[in-house]
């Protein structure tokens, strides 16, 4: 005789009890009372937002600010600047650091008294988080 024969047989052949009073619940429903739960409410949240990388704001030298400044004040002489990719950096709402993005636009308003550049979307830059710009064929236009 198997040994769960020899602990169980009293109740082993038995059949399923039935209430005569409640339905029998559905396999499904009876499942779900198994699921898992969180037992601490948004700690999984607090744990993956502690793993989101952020990187630190680069402070640039005197040689790229001066280079950023001319190519700035190439692009704000034309009456109608040509589009520029502006890699600036992005401060994150919930931690300190945050991203670098490229954003590519034209400039429709330079407010230096401020230091923001608007662009032809809407986006709203501050000059001091530009690291680059970037338009090739206008600038080495102007190199020559």
């Amino acid at each position: 005789m198997s040994e769960a024969r020899e602990r169980y047989g009293d109740i082993i052949d038995r059949a399923h009890p039935v209430s005569e009073r409640h339905a029998q619940m559905p396999r499904k429903n009876r499942a779900a009372q198994f699921a898992p739960f969180a037992a601490l409410t948004g700690y999984d949240d607090l744990i993956r937002e502690s793993a989101r990388y952020t990187e630190q704001q680069i402070t640039l030298d005197e040689n790229k600010k001066e280079e950023l400044n001319q190519k700035l004040t190439l692009l704000l002489r034309e009456a109608d600047p040509p589009e520029a990719v502006f890699t600036c950096f992005v401060k994150d709402p919930k931690k300190p650091g945050g991203t670098y993005e490229e954003v590519a636009g034209r400039i429709v308003n330079a407010d230096f008294l401020y230091g923001y550049l608007t662009l032809d979307s809407g986006r709203v830059l501050d000059i001091g988080d530009v690291i680059e710009i970037d338009c090739p064929l206008f600038f080495k236009e102007r190199e020559k």
